[in-house]
């Protein structure tokens, strides 16, 4: 049964990479200029006429691949997360980890008037400054899950409260486009904050992926995990220290993007049908699910561009509905 579920997860986890790279070449052949998808291929391949190759690797590419890496970072901080706590509801959205990252974007935008860069780089220190006594507050031998569950919740209503003072004590202007990023979006991202995420999920993704097996012996508690010889504090350290990277490059890239660190794992988790944090599959999912709502977001309504926010939640609120729902008529 272990053998065959594990067979399960490796071809789910597949299938989601190419279902992720079916919507990225959907995404970059979609828009006011259509293009097939061997056109697509073409120019990617060096073979476009100017028009073709400035409009796919300029115009729609860096935003499918910021996207793509976003959605990735996401689903698998979540994953960690809700191995971590034990819980299907730890995301960083519930976690306050999202909200301390949108607290170092408003600081850089509000008390420095920041461009771009600035914002991102105040959403990854946000979010790390946040991660660390969360951690510390949660520390201490048995019951980690559920004192991060906790610190994380009130840590989160603190950051709103001083998100929505700073919004208050913007400039219009400041205020209007922080507002734009707390929604989370993926309109004018260019190769800069590709490469930003990029080097994030190339730090922290194979170290987060290494801990996998660990994990889920540390989802059977930790005296268990200590008897099949994991070193629990060094795991939990590494898993948490790389799931607040994650997660804060994700909001400094696309803005603190709700439900795809909550909905992916759970629907990875169903799909492969084994336990554990099924990490690969749900940072392949992950991607898919970015980039497939931004799409949804792009074309939704006709001469306007929904932020990628609002689809994520949406979609992420609706499926929370339906799973709580279902829940209660099993009960």
């Amino acid at each position: 049964m272990s053998g065959h579920a594990a067979v399960r997860a490796r071809w789910t986890g597949g299938a989601c990479a190419l279902a992720a790279l079916a919507v990225a070449v959907y995404a970059v052949g979609s828009g006011d200029y259509p293009m097939s998808v061997p056109d697509v291929l073409r120019t990617l391949a060096g073979g476009g006429s100017a028009a073709e190759t400035f409009i796919v690797t300029e115009l729609r590419l860096p935003r499918v691949v910021t996207g793509l890496l976003a959605g990735a970072a996401l689903a698998l901080s979540g994953a960690v997360f809700q191995s971590l706590v034990r819980n299907p509801l730890g995301s960083p959205d519930v976690l306050g980890f999202t909200q301390g990252a949108a607290t170092g974007a408003l600081v850089a935008v509000v008390a420095a008037g920041g461009g771009a860069a600035a914002v991102a780089g105040g959403a990854v220190l946000g979010g790390i400054a946040t991660g660390a006594p969360i951690h510390l507050l949660a520390w201490r031998d048995g019951g980690y899950g559920h004192r991060l569950i906790l610190v994380g919740i009130g840590a989160a209503a603190v950051l709103t409260g001083v998100n929505n003072y700073l919004l208050t004590r913007a400039q219009v202007v400041d205020a209007a486009r922080a507002v734009l990023w707390l929604t989370g979006s993926l309109d004018g991202r260019g190769w800069g904050n590709a490469a930003a995420v990029a080097v994030a999920v190339g730090v922290a993704g194979p170290a987060v992926v290494a801990c996998g097996r660990p994990l889920r012996a540390l989802e059977l508690g930790d005296d268990p995990a200590h008897a099949l010889g994991v070193r629990v504090r060094t795991v939990r350290f590494a898993a948490l220290g790389g799931a607040v990277l994650l997660s804060a490059a994700a909001a400094a890239a696309a803005g603190p993007v709700a439900f795809v660190a909550l909905t992916a794992p759970q629907l990875a988790r169903r799909l492969t049908g084994a336990p554990g944090p099924n990490l690969v599959p749900s940072m392949c999912l992950g991607a898919a699910l970015l980039t497939a709502a931004d799409v949804v977001g792009q074309r939704a309504v006709p001469g306007h561009q929904v932020p990628v926010g609002v689809v994520t939640g949406l979609l992420g609120g609706g499926y929370l509905v339906w799973l709580l729902a279902r829940g209660r008529k099993r009960a």
